[in-house]
Parts: structure tokens; sequence; C-alpha cells
């Protein structure tokens, strides 16, 4: 091997070389470019709050009851073992948290609580 050919083999490696210590510092870039941007979404995120639980968990019920739109299919999907999964899931938070609930929260957990039943029976009916 000539001696022009050692140095093109180092020029070869030196870029390689180059080009994956620009990759690993674009990859740390973009890595605490989507930290700062899930830092802003945190900011803008609701506290915690047992309601804020409660609507969670009676979104994804009503979800996996097929009442909630999905524009990318013409006909939601349900799921009623995890219909299901939600009610009983909302009936233990109710049974666990009993006497230690406001009068709001004690109410929304019931209305949550009734309306899944009632599209549970509906969906399950039909």
């Amino acid at each position: 091997m000539s001696n022009d050919d050692k140095s093109q083999d180092d020029q070869l490696s030196d870029d390689q070389a180059s080009d994956d210590q620009f990759s690993a510092e674009e990859a740390v870039a973009e890595a605490m470019a989507a930290a700062d941007e899930g830092a802003a979404a945190m900011e803008k995120m609701p506290p915690a709050s047992f309601e804020m639980l409660v609507s969670m968990l009676f979104t994804q019920g009503m979800a996996t009851l097929g009442q909630v739109p999905d524009p990318s299919m013409e006909k939601p999907p349900v799921n009623k073992a995890y219909a299901k999964h939600y009610i009983d899931t909302l009936e233990m938070l109710g049974e666990k948290t009993k006497g230690n609930l406001s009068k709001e929260e004690s109410k929304m957990l019931s209305e949550a609580l009734h309306a899944l039943r009632m599209a549970y029976v509906t969906v399950k009916a039909s």
C-alpha cells in the first residue's frame, strides 16, 4: 500500500469520525429539543385532581364502548371487556374514597358511573 493510499484511508476514517460525531451531536440536540417540548407541554397540562382522574377513566370507558367518534374509522370499535374494566375501576375508586370526597366529587363519580353503565347496557343489547 502506498503512502497516497494510506493518506486516503486516513482521510476517509477522519471524515467518517467527523460524520459520526456530527450525527451524535445532532441526536443530542434533537433529544434536548424534545425534552424542551415535553417540558412546555407539561406546563400546559391541567393539575392532577380527582376530577381529572374520573374524567380520564370515563372518557376511556366511553371510547371502548364506541361512543367517541374516530375520524379514521367509519364505526368506532367496541371492546366490552375493556369497558367493564373502566366501570370496575371507577367503582373501586368510589369504594376506596368513600367518605373522603367532596359533594361535587362524589356527584361527578356517581354520574360518570351511571352514564358508563347505561352506555354499556345499550351497547350490550345491540
